[in-house]
């Protein structure tokens, strides 16, 4: 009977101090900073090839974030957003190289977002986009001094992390439709309002011990494509407004912005000022619900996983490409233009272009999923199938955006899409997508997000 009771009341003290010793391993520490990242001087726009002209006034700064976590045992990791059109591969790891040897960050631990912003300075410049010589200097010299901000906040971030208590939440954003309009020519950049699309807002709140909220970050699978190529004035679309405002109801809060799967998705209505302001106010609007709705709290040790995946191009003939270029849309003459060019210098076409694959797992709370490149919607659905559609964050346009993500649907249609690689010669092959879930799939595994089975082939 005394070995009985002496059993229990082990058992009532272990039960007693578990909550607390897990609380210990699991506490969070976050690092926040920012920058303006606004240029200094008139320089080329990014995101409209017929845009040719310098900006002529800036409507509003844009900015470059950093968020450093660190979990209990002190694993790190570090999310970086701005309100650019893209990430290419060179920035990207020119910036990674930097942070590993000044801050011992591996490359796994380190995810750019852009937020796609077509109102922004040129960042992007690959084969296809005339950068006038005059204009190329201005271009190399703004990345630099952005690769240099950039890792200034980063540096900050890092060094200044203190306790934190993370939870998150999703909301949706109804300005958000499939731009991937059937017509009798074939798929357009349109409207197609029951088209699919990605709505749900995911919502992290990052407050100190006691309650306070120290920082945001949310999430919308949309272009930030409010105002057109008539436009010539800096500022951050839908995006960098709905920042503003999540900042503004909260004083000292630093928001940040990550792009979803919204390859094929447009903010519907747009074309102005006052629809970036609109869109932006409505994203805001629901982001600060959230964060006053009960939240799932996030605890557990953090996982960080980088991966890089060759992508299957298609293989084409000299006849087979000349037939495509023939009365084809100036996209798909960018790609066969080049690829004979290559073919008549005797230079083989690439087979795979090398794509880089994140994943974060945050205890058994939380998985957030990095796709590269401009993802589209039909990527959230396989990352749902491939690790299950639960506690889930899907991000796109994360590390490269090296052009459009199809899917074999998406190949089959037609339309812009399917332009292929920007940043260099090849239009993907229908077996992308199960080459990317594949690559999912292992990430889950080494995460401990998922099981190694079979199963969810």
């Amino acid at each position: 009977m005394v070995r009985l009771i002496r059993r229990m009341f082990l058992l009532v003290l272990t039960l007693a101090t578990a909550p607390q010793l897990n609380a210990q391993q699991t506490a969070w520490k976050v690092g926040l900073a920012q920058t303006e990242i606004t240029p200094e001087q008139p320089m080329l726009m990014d995101g409209y090839a017929g845009r040719r002209e310098p900006f002529e006034n800036v409507e509003s700064p844009i900015h470059a974030k950093a968020l450093a976590l660190a979990d209990g045992s002190g694993t790190r990791a570090l999310l970086v957003t701005a309100d650019i059109l893209g990430f290419t591969n060179e920035v990207s790891e020119r910036i990674a190289r930097r942070l590993e040897t000044s801050s011992g960050l591996p490359r796994e631990a380190i995810l750019f977002n852009a937020s796609h912003n077509h109102a922004g300075p040129m960042v992007m410049s690959y084969p296809g986009v005339n950068v006038p010589e005059s204009e190329r200097e201005n271009v190399e010299r703004y990345v630099r001094w952005l690769e240099d901000r950039i890792v200034g906040i980063s540096e900050r971030a890092l060094t200044e992390m203190s306790e934190a208590r993370i939870s998150w939440g999703m909301g949706v954003a109804p300005f958000v439709f499939n731009r991937r309009e059937f017509t009798a020519n074939g798929v357009i950049l349109g409207l197609n309002p029951r088209g699919p699309a990605d709505r749900g807002v995911p919502v992290m709140r990052i407050e100190d011990p006691s309650g306070k909220l120290r920082a945001v970050v949310f999430g919308a699978a949309c272009h930030c494509v409010c105002l057109t190529q008539k436009n010539r004035s800096i500022l951050g679309d839908y995006a960098g407004y709905a920042q503003d405002f999540v900042q503004r109801q909260h004083a000292g809060v630093q928001a940040m912005f990550v792009t979803g799967c919204g390859g094929d998705a447009s903010p519907s209505p747009r074309g102005t000022l006052e629809s970036a302001q609109l869109h932006g106010a409505t994203l805001a609007s629901e982001v600060c619900r959230v964060l006053e709705s009960p939240l799932a709290p996030v605890n557990g040790s953090l996982r960080t996983i980088f991966q890089r995946v060759d992508l299957p191009l298609q293989v084409l003939t000299e006849n087979q490409i000349e037939t495509m270029g023939e009365g084809a849309p100036g996209y798909r003459r960018f790609f066969t233009d080049l690829a004979l060019e290559m073919l008549r210098r005797g230079e083989p076409l690439p087979k795979t272009y090398n794509a880089p694959l994140a994943l974060w797992q945050l205890g058994t709370d939380l998985t957030i999923v990095g796709y590269s490149g401009e993802t589209l919607v039909d990527y959230v659905a396989i990352a749902e199938m491939t690790l299950g559609p639960q506690k889930l964050w899907v991000a796109g346009y994360c590390i490269d955006v090296f052009g459009y993500l199809p899917t074999a649907r998406v190949l089959n249609e037609g339309g812009y899409e399917t332009r292929g690689l920007y940043t260099g010669v090849g239009l993907f092959d229908p077996t992308v997508e199960h080459v990317v879930q594949t690559a999912v799939r292992e990430m889950g595994v080494a995460a401990g997000r998922i099981e190694n089975t079979e199963a969810t082939k």
